[in-house]
């Protein structure tokens, strides 16, 4: 039987920094906040760490998408990394976990820390065009080649043509779509780190207004101020640490066109069900076997499609499968972003529901604990696709 890397490897500690809109404290601050209750949380010392990375590397392009580097956050937590990722493209937000389980299964690391930090929220007070695709459209290249010019100026209006596409095929509707954002919701009331705490109905939902059809305010996520971070350590290693380690079961990443301006097929999916093919080739267990998933959310319609991308439900199902929300409930079929998601904990580019994973098969959800949770199926990015199953033994 194949050895796969990710399965000589387990998460062994996690934190996360306070979130703010904005925070009051700076990026790098944020970052050493959430690295250092990582560290402390797997049991180590910084002087154990010996591998750092993060997505996507630090930004030249503003608007606090990438605020801080992993050389920046190594000298400010006192680590002498022997390996180190400046800057990861590719297959999602994923990459950096993905390429450091590769570096520790090489024998380059025993204990690396990943970490996302964000700075949006701060950007939007000095400009709240910060976080378009684009400041200015004298020149622009890529996917914003093919979208900035004709007035698409987030992504939004890319994944509003997906929405569409989807509504009109499988008949589905907008009540089925608020669906997602009022159960996130309701998981984000017993988040104390969630952004939007307030109650929020299908009414509320509906009356909210709409950004770029069929998708509204609440189907959006929401900037932040912030940073997560993980332990990804040697399995070896882990079983001596602190917390019960958290295995890498499988993984599952692949790459679309979009970020090139390439849109093919029927516009109800993405390439992510690439990922997801990836993802069970190299578990024996099954999509039925997950109780609970923490499932990318920029906007509430990656939801659906990843849903089916990763063989969750049937193609065309998932807008029924989470109708009326009782099915995707904490105590529901498949308890979903019990965190609240970004839509309402707020936009890590996926970190956040990485970090929700830990809390739930560590049993430290309190009263979005699902209980006895033993398995998670985690999926990041809208561009690239990433996907893991995280399992405690």
């Amino acid at each position: 039987m194949t050895l796969y890397p990710e399965k000589q490897c387990a998460i062994t500690g996690a934190g996360q920094s306070e979130v703010g809109r904005p925070s009051s404290r700076s990026a790098l601050q944020l970052t050493a906040d959430a690295c250092l209750e990582a560290i402390a949380d797997a049991g180590l010392k910084p002087s154990d760490i010996d591998g750092i990375a993060t997505y996507p590397g630090k930004s030249s392009e503003g608007g606090g998408i990438a605020p801080v580097s992993p050389s920046e956050a190594a000298t400010v937590l006192g680590i002498d990394p022997k390996w180190i990722l400046a800057s990861a493209e590719g297959f999602s937000h994923m990459a950096p976990i993905f390429n450091a389980i590769t570096a520790i299964a090489c024998g380059l690391a025993r204990h690396v820390i990943v970490f996302r930090s964000v700075a949006q929220a701060q950007a939007r007070l000095k400009s709240r065009a910060s976080t378009l695709m684009t400041g200015s459209r004298n020149r622009v290249d890529g996917n914003n080649a093919w979208t900035v010019p004709f007035n698409a100026l987030s992504p939004i209006n890319t994944f509003a043509l997906y929405a569409q596409a989807y509504f009109e095929k499988y008949g589905a509707n907008e009540q089925q779509l608020g669906a997602i954002a009022v159960n996130n919701r309701a998981n984000a009331m017993h988040n104390p780190n969630a952004v939007y705490r307030k109650p929020l109905s299908l009414d509320d939902y509906l009356a909210s207004r709409v950004i770029s059809s069929p998708l509204r305010l609440f189907d959006c996520d929401s900037h932040i101020d912030g940073s997560t971070a993980i332990i990804v350590s040697s399995l070896d290693a882990a079983k001596d640490l602190k917390n019960p380690p958290l295995r890498f079961e499988s993984i599952g990443m692949s790459i679309g066109g979009l970020w090139v301006g390439k849109f093919e097929g029927d516009f109800t999916h993405l390439a992510a069900d690439k990922a997801g093919e990836m993802l069970w080739s190299r578990t024996d267990l099954k999509p039925a076997d997950m109780d609970c998933a923490q499932i990318y959310d920029g906007f509430s319609i990656h939801v659906w499609m990843w849903m089916e991308a990763l063989g969750l439900v049937p193609q065309g199902e998932a807008c029924r499968f989470v109708e009326g929300g009782r099915r995707i409930a904490i105590d529901g079929e498949l308890p979903l972003n019990t965190g609240g998601g970004q839509l309402s904990a707020g936009r890590f580019h996926g970190y956040g529901h990485i970090h929700e994973a830990t809390v739930q098969l560590w049993g430290r959800g309190g009263g979005r604990q699902v209980p006895d949770a033993r398995t998670c199926i985690v999926s990041n990015g809208g561009y690239g696709y990433g996907a893991m199953i995280l399992r405690r033994d």
